[in-house]
């Protein structure tokens, strides 16, 4: 018996290009001949969404049910309803007639997010052409529309993501069963309405559910909800980051009322057990990594030793049967690599599987995905991307590593000048001392654009304190030589690590000024701490000087802990000042404020050198 397996991307991911786990996992099926489909049901639901047949339904709804948040959208309905054809055009494809008719003051209504925008154009827009003007206003129409939808029609409704708050921290499946059993809404009945348009296609044999992150979960279960109804005999598997991170202690077996495999940690082995298991070819025990039920009680099937699939053995993903003329590009945030995760169309591929570092203590480095390194070659990988773009048509890569090894970039770059393969690509790296300014000059020879990486915190005390193998001099020398060659850094920033002051905290805005100023960084990101149950932290907290408080684990997902930090600063105090102040050297100005003004309570002040980077620069 032959298996067809249809694997599907739920609602709701990026929509400016494909999550890249079906397209792996069909490109692996089929080379072991098992025939593979693939549906990326979140760019189809969005764009069957904002179309004017279904957003006059939105409104009728509304109209219905009594709801009217938003009285700007709703006074402008007819406006909405009659361009959003045209908006999401113009989104797709950018042509520059279309972007004259959207910069028009005239064209498209002004809801709550565009009058903000009205208030101070010039400021928004200086830098901007009409090509991106236009795509950043169409961009806005469509957030005002997706606001109306949340406040009056499906309080789920989001952007890049369905019904995340009642899937974030459910150390209990209650909340999540008991959403279930209420009616669909009008968004869910139209995500189902594709899905089964998409299952009377074929005659499939399992559907397979990435769950790459908490807001996909309940439109997969609600997908497989469906399925179990419509279709009993089809058999349901559900994996991806969200079970690998959350799903590790699982023994509530209501979720089997939805789903009959659950797997963890790389997709490949145990989803082929699973096809082989269906077919008759192997037993039950013979599974790998995957939970099943049996006699009403959770069982981790995984007979040992695994089936191991190299990295460097898996052939190239494939994207076929995506619909890459449905993907758009927003503009919603000025921040330049917030912009590249959401504006043009990427290939996704990794590099390395794992952290070739995997000691940061704040990081799930116990996981399989980071603990577990793999590399491969710079040939292997060429020939994968030459596979990709034949398929794609598409040039640009995002190799999506938790962490690119600079020896893996270097061969990547000269294999893809010999070969004469021309692509964009950026990555993550650590700013390590390799990346010198002969490495950055070939690296954007080869196509590099940007990099990002974690500085987390500067402050060299809490950088030791993290493991992260760098210091503030190091970040300085080796950001400034990517800025050199015109590759774009991002840096990702914490504050709120465990006994982290207040001093450190203020400390670290001011390196982070200077970075700015010295053109080191060009984009960065602030995130308060978060402890985890598979990071360092999060085992050992009190090495961390730091007090679990919860929450209970009642049977289903567990990663995100709550904790009390007996010996730092207030750190949730800070986060407004913190970005008030990036948003500023984002748009190079305010470099001249002192730093207390963007905090509305008193703080120290800074103690770092005013030319601690220019000192570290010259070094």
């Amino acid at each position: 018996m032959s298996i067809h397996t249809l694997l599907i991307t739920p609602p709701f991911t990026q929509f400016n290009t494909a999550y890249p786990a079906t397209a792996y996992i069909k490109g692996f099926l089929e080379s072991k001949q098992v025939k593979a489909t693939q549906m990326d049901l979140s760019i189809e639901l969005f764009t069957a969404v904002f179309t004017k047949e279904f957003i006059h339904a939105i409104f009728k709804q509304a109209d219905m049910l009594g709801n009217k948040d938003f009285p700007l959208v709703y006074q402008q309905k007819q406006q909405y309803i009659n361009k959003v054809d045209s908006v999401m055009n113009y989104l797709r494809a950018q042509e520059v007639t279309a972007a004259y008719q959207i910069v028009h003051k005239d064209y498209l209504p002004h809801g709550h997010r565009r009058i903000k925008l009205d208030n101070d154009l010039t400021t928004e827009f200086g830098k901007l052409g009409i090509l991106d003007k236009a795509k950043h206003i169409a961009t806005l129409f469509v957030e005002e529309l997706g606001d109306f939808i949340n406040a009056n029609v499906d309080e789920f409704f989001s952007f890049t993501r369905y019904a995340e708050q009642i899937a974030r921290t459910a150390s209990s499946f209650d909340t999540i069963d008991s959403y279930l059993q209420y009616e669909t809404t009008l968004i869910e009945d139209e995500m189902l309405y594709l899905l089964d348009e998409k299952l009377q296609q074929y005659t499939y044999d399992l559907v397979c559910f990435t769950v790459p992150f908490p807001g996909n979960l309940f439109s997969a279960l609600r997908c497989a909800q469906f399925i179990k109804k419509q279709y009993p005999g089809l058999k349901i598997a559900m994996g991806g980051g969200y079970c690998n991170t959350e799903l590790r202690r699982l023994s509530d077996p209501r979720i089997f009322n939805f789903v009959d495999f659950i797997s963890l940690d790389d997709g490949e082995g145990p989803l082929l057990k699973i096809t082989e298991f269906l077919a008759g070819k192997i037993a039950e025990d013979l599974l790998e990594r995957t939970y099943i039920l049996r006699n009403n009680k959770v069982v981790y099937a995984n007979k040992i030793p695994n089936t191991i699939f190299h990295h460097k053995n898996l052939p190239a993903p494939s994207y076929a049967g995506l619909p890459t003329n449905k993907y758009l590009s927003f503009l919603d945030v000025m921040n330049p690599m917030h912009r590249m995760w959401s504006d043009g169309k990427w290939n996704k591929l990794t590099i390395s599987r794992g952290c070739y570092w995997k000691q940061c203590s704040f990081c799930d480095v116990t996981l399989d995905y980071i603990g577990n390194y793999e590399n491969t070659t710079a040939t292997d990988l060429v020939n994968k991307i030459e596979k990709i773009i034949s398929e794609t048509g598409i040039t640009g890569f995002h190799f999506v590593d938790e962490a690119a090894p600079p020896k893996m970039l270097r061969a990547l770059a000269n294999t893809l000048i010999e070969r004469e393969v021309y692509i964009t690509w950026w990555t993550n790296i650590r700013f390590e001392k390799t990346f010198t300014a002969e490495l950055c000059s070939l690296l954007s020879k080869s196509g590099c654009i940007a990099v990002t990486g974690g500085l987390e915190v500067a402050s060299d005390r809490l950088l030791a304190k993290m493991k992260k193998g760098v210091d503030i001099a190091q970040v300085a020398r080796v950001t400034k030589a990517f800025s050199d060659e015109n590759i774009m850094v991002h840096a990702y920033l914490m504050f709120g690590f465990p006994t982290e002051t207040e001093q450190e905290t203020i400390d670290s805005l001011e390196v982070v000024r200077q970075l700015f100023q010295h053109n080191c960084i060009q984009s960065a990101f602030w995130h308060q701490f978060a402890c985890t149950s598979h990071s360092p932290v999060g085992k050992n907290p009190e090495e961390f000087q730091i007090k679990i408080t919860g929450p209970k684990f009642e049977g289903f997902a567990e990663n995100d802990l709550y904790h009390e930090d007996l010996k730092g600063a207030k750190h949730h105090l800070y986060s407004q000042g913190l970005n008030t102040a990036l948003n500023n050297y984002l748009n190079y100005k305010g470099f001249d404020i002192p730093l207390q003004k963007y905090f509305d309570f008193k703080v120290p002040s800074t103690k770092q050198q005013s030319g601690l980077i220019k000192s570290y620069l010259k070094t």
